[in-house]
């Protein structure tokens, strides 16, 4: 039996972190870092159980993207993963309802940074691939991510969009998307 729970990261004690990181270490392969795992706190995680064992995760962070002139309140989708024993039987759906609803009902846009295994997921879902050029607002003035055009998603909400148009993500250490 799954048990699906939604909490911000401030009611997860140390151990519960503790289990999340490691979890998320494992399904990523190693490919997790500290700046990985801070981009996932601050904000609401839904957490996957079966039989008391953590098997999945989902972390939803706000951040502001500028498009069309206006700074977005986003909701940003962060380190979702299924432990490999799980995966293709609903968990990564079960994670991602209650943070769409979220979505739905907080944010003017919803954000995410796709692998390619991950790309025919989101679509399914009514994600939909930036087609315009992504850049990041650093410290020294806005530059382009040429790499991770094609890789971020929206879920387009509350704010008018022009999907060819520029999209430009908050600074952040490590992955900036």
């Amino acid at each position: 039996m799954i048990e699906i729970r939604t909490v911000h990261t401030g009611e997860l004690d140390a151990a519960v972190l503790k289990t999340v990181r490691a979890l998320l270490y494992d399904v990523f392969e190693g490919d997790f870092d500290d700046q990985d795992w801070d981009h996932a706190l601050g904000g609401m995680h839904v957490l996957a159980w079966e039989d008391a064992e953590l098997v999945g995760h989902a972390a939803l962070v706000q951040r502001r993207v500028l498009h069309g002139g206006r700074a977005l309140r986003t909701g940003y989708v962060e380190a979702v993963g299924v432990r490999a024993d799980r995966r293709r039987r609903g968990y990564a759906a079960a994670l991602m309802d209650p943070l769409e609803r979220i979505l739905r009902g907080a944010y003017e846009l919803g954000a995410l940074g796709a692998s390619h295994e991950a790309v025919s997921f989101y679509r399914a879902r009514g994600w939909t691939p930036w087609q315009g050029p992504t850049s990041v607002l650093t410290p020294t003035g806005v530059e382009r991510t040429e790499d991770e055009d094609g890789s971020v998603h929206v879920l387009p909400l509350a704010a008018p969009l022009d999907l060819a148009g520029e999209l430009v993500c908050d600074w952040r250490e490590g992955a900036v998307w």
